[in-house]
């Protein structure tokens, strides 16, 4: 089943539900599609695409909540919260910490990485293997403390 159907089903059991605060999340997924799908022209996006469309808006859901959060609007935050936790439940499993090290560590030896001249030949290469898989932050994180920096 795809993303859209997934997305589309889940709409319809969140009205059936009355889930409201719900489908404001799904119907933010199902708009961020259409002009993903409009803008490819073809109709069809890929899952890389998807993945990567999913993660803006959950990062987008945090910062919002960050930026009410500091200034004192606990209910504007709480519902930035919400949407991005509705919203990365469609995305893939995240990796742990002790998972990335291994598969960074392995990355930074294939590449023969020694320093801080050498992490953007490995962030590029952990960027495509660990796609939607890992947040770049903390893959940015973990392979500066492994070249020690």
């Amino acid at each position: 089943m795809s993303l859209t159907d997934r997305i589309n089903d889940d709409i319809k059991k969140a009205m059936l539900a009355r889930e409201k605060d719900k489908l404001e999340a799904l119907r933010a997924v199902k708009s961020a599609l259409l002009l993903a799908m409009t803008s490819e022209g073809g109709g069809e996006i890929t899952e890389d695409t998807e993945i990567k469309m999913l993660q803006k808006l959950v990062k987008q859901r945090r910062e919002a909540a960050d930026i009410y959060a500091g200034q004192n609007r606990a209910d504007l935050a709480d519902v930035e919260k919400f949407q991005a936790e509705v919203i990365s439940t469609y995305l893939p499993s995240q990796l742990s910490a002790d998972e990335l090290r291994t598969i960074i560590s392995q990355i930074i030896s294939s590449t023969g990485a020694s320093g801080i001249k050498d992490m953007g030949k490995v962030m590029g290469t952990a960027s495509q293997q660990l796609a939607g898989k890992a947040d770049n932050k903390t893959v940015s994180l973990i392979v500066k403390e492994l070249l020690g920096l």
